[in-house]
Parts: structure tokens; C-alpha cells; sequence
């Protein structure tokens, strides 16, 4: 679509800009409910409290600083700790969404193994117990395996990759950090 080309962003959906969406509404609500979240998510994300306004000025007329990639899920994430936190969100939120979405279909169809089936996502979704934090990295590996296969199934086609993203360390202790956040909201 022209918001994607004009974004940059061809992976930008309706869904994504919701799911980012809803990770601000997170942070309120987060915040409101746990006086340390802000302090806790300052250590990965940086400090909120620098001014939006320069921030987003700098990010439009200079760009996502040089290697990005290496902090932050999205170029966008790099313009602001607001945006880091609502797109690390919606990128685990897109994560559990597919990881569930391809065990209910594996397991109607029987196509996984055992041990890939009941890796625990969170909040009741899936088909084995539900996540704790440590079961972050057994999802992150289904993950990587997950969407090496989407990526290998569209290059077959003659298609772009539709998960053009890399999840260097740093994403992922972000990542973390919002499975756990999302965990102790259940608890």
C-alpha cells in the first residue's frame, strides 16, 4: 500500500499498527498497575521521559541511527523509548499469535512432534501448559524455526520474506522482558 512505501515499513499491516497500538495502552496500563515497571523497562528500552517531539524530528530527518538492527526490532523502535516498547510488543505479540496459530493447525493435522507442540505460550493460547518465563527461549527457538519455514515457503513462490526481521541478542532480552511483563499480569 502508499502508507507501507511512504513508511518504508512493507511488512506494516492494520494488525501490526493495532497490536503497536495496544502496546502504548500496555505501558499505561502496566505502569499504573506496577511502580517499578518504568524504572525496570528504562534499563532495556531507555527513558521514556525524553522529549517525543525532538525525538520523532530527529527520526524523520535523520533516520534510525547506523545499526539499528542490532537494538531495536523495527527502525521505527530506534526513534524513541515509547516506540522500542510498542514495537517490541507488537512483535511478540505477532510472535505468540503465529506460534499459536501454527500448533492449532499442526496439531489438527498432526504434522508436529510432540516436544514442538507443548511448547507453553502465554495466556491460555496453544496446547500445552501455559508459558512461564523461563519457557521464553523454547518459544523463540519454535519461533526461529517457524518463520525460517514461512520465509523458505514465499521464497518458493518467488515471494519476499514475510518475516524480514533478524532478532539479534538485545531484541531478544526485549522480547523477554515483555513475555515476563505479560506473564505477571496473569499472576
Amino acid at each position: 500500500s502508499r502508507i507501507q512505501q511512504t513508511m518504508a515499513e512493507r511488512y506494516r499491516t492494520p494488525l501490526g499498527h493495532f497490536r503497536h497500538e495496544s502496546g502504548h495502552y500496555a505501558w499505561d496500563r502496566l505502569s499504573a498497575r506496577d511502580a517499578g515497571f518504568a524504572a525496570r523497562s528504562r534499563a532495556l528500552f531507555g527513558d521514556e521521559r525524553v522529549d517525543y517531539g525532538t525525538a520523532l524530528k530527529r527520526h524523520y530527518d535523520v533516520g534510525p541511527p547506523l545499526g539499528w538492527e542490532q537494538q531495536f526490532v523495527s527502525a521505527y523502535a530506534s526513534m524513541h523509548p515509547f516506540e522500542d516498547w510498542a514495537e517490541t510488543w507488537s512483535h511478540y505479540l505477532h510472535i505468540i499469535d503465529t506460534l499459536e496459530t501454527q500448533q492449532s493447525f499442526a496439531n489438527e493435522r498432526g504434522l508436529l512432534d510432540a516436544t514442538r507442540a507443548a511448547v507453553p505460550l502465554p495466556a491460555d493460547v496453544g496446547f500445552g501448559a501455559v508459558a512461564v518465563v523461563a519457557d521464553f527461549n523454547r518459544m523463540m527457538t519454535l519461533w526461529v524455526d517457524v518463520a525460517t519455514l514461512l520465509n523458505s515457503l514465499n521464497r518458493s513462490m518467488g515471494m519476499p520474506d514475510p518475516y524480514p526481521f533478524v532478532l539479534g541478542q538485545e531484541v531478544r532480552h526485549k522480547l523477554g522482558f515483555v513475555h515476563a511483563e505479560l506473564l505477571a499480569l496473569h499472576t
